[in-house]
């Protein structure tokens, strides 16, 4: 059975694809994953993955990925919508396939490819949900980043861009790179003009410590003069535990805590922002 604090990829038995249930996506998510090789040129501190090292992903072999997702979708469809035959609690639906995987998609050479193949396959089989990239915008500079995501939003999809805190020393902390501020709004900028996008963003207490108030204000800062490109942001928490060695030194926030945020976020930016503990 799917949960929300468990998104093991391997449990599907396929390489490429994977069914979660996803709490901000509000159901089910058939996850595309590029980096079967749990290989990622970040490495945040409360990521989920078992075994992740530095590096790209292996070559992608194409015609497996669409086999598998099509086998995939057509065991979600068989079940008039709902998602229970792949797993997932009676009932639970498809909301949407997002590139979503063990790294950072857009390092795959084959991710404008990829795209191609998922569009095509999602529109012979004329599957109505969107189309989503979660992205730590790394590789934005790419004209085949870039066309990959015009197609997701031809697609009627949107992208999720990570930014965790508005400092490059916090997050180079968080997210163990050397990344500066400037380039990461920059490649926000320019992704919001190619798909409609939400920023996402992980808070937690860190040794023990609530997220700072100077912290938050530098976040919003950094979010404020992109406020009417964006669509929102999606301001989550640790309902899964981090599989890094940084996991001991991190702790949820409470649901109010999360919101506190959220609330001066809203009041400094102008943006919508979506809480999920």
């Amino acid at each position: 059975m799917l949960r929300i604090d468990d998104h093991n990829r391997a449990e599907a038995g396929f390489t490429y694809v994977y069914p979660v249930l996803s709490r901000r996506a509000g159901g089910v998510s058939v996850g595309v994953n590029l980096n079967p090789n749990s290989a990622c040129n970040w490495a945040c501190l409360y990521c989920q993955v078992d075994n992740l090292q530095r590096g790209g992903p292996p070559p992608i072999d194409l015609q497996q990925l669409t086999t598998e997702l099509d086998s995939l979708l057509a065991t979600i469809q068989a079940g008039n919508g709902s998602a229970a035959g792949s797993g997932a609690a009676a009932g639970a639906a498809l909301v949407d396939i997002a590139f979503s995987g063990n790294g950072e998609s857009t390092a795959a050479a084959e991710f404008p490819a990829a795209v191609q193949a998922v569009c095509a396959l999602m529109q012979r089989r004329a599957l109505q949900v969107p189309l989503r990239l979660i992205t730590n915008g790394s590789f934005l500079h790419r004209p085949g980043v870039q066309a990959g995501i015009r197609q997701i939003a031809a697609q009627g999809g949107e992208v999720w861009f990570k930014l965790d805190r508005g400092s490059s020393e916090e997050i180079a902390e968080v997210n163990s790179i050397a990344w500066p501020l400037a380039r990461a709004v920059a490649n926000l900028e320019r992704c919001a003009g190619l798909a409609p996008t939400w920023v996402q963003s992980c808070w937690f207490r860190l040794d023990g410590v609530l997220p700072q108030d100077d912290s938050v204000a530098a976040y919003c800062a950094a979010l404020k003069p992109l406020a009417d490109k964006l669509q929102g942001v999606h301001l989550y928490g640790l309902a899964r535990p981090s599989r890094q060695a940084a996991a001991p030194r991190l702790s949820a926030l409470t649901a109010a805590e999360l919101e506190a945020i959220a609330a001066v976020v809203r009041k400094e930016t102008g943006l919508k922002v979506v809480v999920s503990p």
